[in-house]
């Protein structure tokens, strides 16, 4: 039986990946763990955190995403990311503007974050039809001082930044313009792809970190906004209960995946951040995100049984959140 477009499932990783992981070391204080998207190996009084992504369904700005999608996982435990060691994969017959693209992309993107790229690969590599990126970024802090995403507790709230489908709804408007400009505007499609503008969390993750009262955090990329919290409750083993009337998604957004006839929360949505907070410190992340003009509301709770995973829908009526066999953005590209 083939496997899906994006991540593999979850009991793959499980009963494949996850038992054929190396040696092991000591310093490696958080290895490889459903839900959690990065490493910790402890160095003295250091903690270094490592995240590896790869960019496969963008063919704009990949250079860029390959830089940002990467720095967001580092951030989500809280550290400013520092560095990164990238492998640039192109088609057969690219050509060196090719090269120079992607480049340029990603040194602009890391200056931006402060990032040095510290070395990496590139190759012409056979059977391929557009550029893959992967990119390894690292960051580090003192010993401990981190969250992941399994830190979320029973009566924790969810917060969401921004919106959902921010990464997939840039991605589809910029591929599939041609046959969006059928029945959308100019205007529409010229500001859906500028949510690549939305792509990074590295800003509000550090901000919601430092001011206090976090106990995980991460980015929902590939699944989108209800694989994303599907991960951080299969990382803390809880449950959860998400109110859909509260997940922001914007005109741009929903007006795509209705042409797509796909579901935004299913859509990639890197750009996003999901926080679990105690209750009593919510107040206060929410405004100073607020202050550096980052949107962000409460969305849910997480519960006590791991089983229950609930999306009460906008007419009050509970239902399963779904969890995406495959990320909708792979659906609408392979729409012809």
């Amino acid at each position: 039986m083939a496997l899906p477009h994006g991540k593999i499932p979850l009991e793959i990783l499980k009963q494949v990946i996850f038992k054929n992981l190396g040696a092991k070391r000591s310093e490696v204080v958080l290895g490889p763990s459903a839900g959690i998207d990065g490493a910790v190996i402890d160095f003295g009084n250091k903690s270094l955190i490592v995240s590896m992504d790869p960019i496969t369904g963008a063919l704009e700005r990949v250079g860029w995403l390959a830089v940002n999608i990467n720095a967001n996982d580092v951030a989500t435990f809280g550290v400013q990311p520092e560095y990164l060691l990238s492998c640039i994969m192109l088609p057969e017959n690219a050509e060196r503007i090719t090269v120079e693209t992607i480049s340029m992309q990603m040194g602009k993107a890391a200056k931006d974050l402060e990032i040095a790229i510290i070395g990496g690969h590139c190759e012409v590599t056979p059977g391929l039809s557009n550029p893959i990126v992967v990119g390894c970024t690292m960051g580090t802090t003192e010993k401990g001082n981190y969250v992941t995403a399994a830190g979320a507790r029973h009566g924790d709230k969810l917060i969401l930044t921004k919106s959902a489908g921010i990464e997939g709804t840039a991605i589809l408007a910029s591929d599939k313009i041609r046959r969006l400009e059928k029945t959308m505007s100019h205007n529409t499609l010229l500001s859906a792809q500028q949510f690549f503008d939305q792509v990074s969390v590295v800003k509000e993750a550090v901000v919601a970190f430092k001011t206090g009262g976090v106990h995980a955090m991460h980015d929902p990329t590939e699944g989108g906004i209800a694989g994303g919290i599907h991960e951080m409750a299969d990382a803390s083993n809880l449950g959860v209960k998400v109110f859909e009337e509260k997940i922001k998604i914007k005109p741009e957004t929903r007006e795509i995946c209705n042409f797509f006839k796909i579901d935004p929360l299913q859509l990639i949505s890197s750009g996003a951040l999901l926080i679990a907070v105690k209750p009593d410190a919510v107040d206060n992340i929410i405004e100073t995100l607020k202050q550096n003009e980052i949107h962000a509301s409460v969305v849910g709770e997480f519960l006590k049984e791991p089983d229950k995973r609930i999306l009460v829908k906008k007419n009050g009526k509970p239902q399963a959140l779904p969890r995406p066999v495959s990320d909708h953005l792979w659906l609408a590209l392979s729409q012809r």
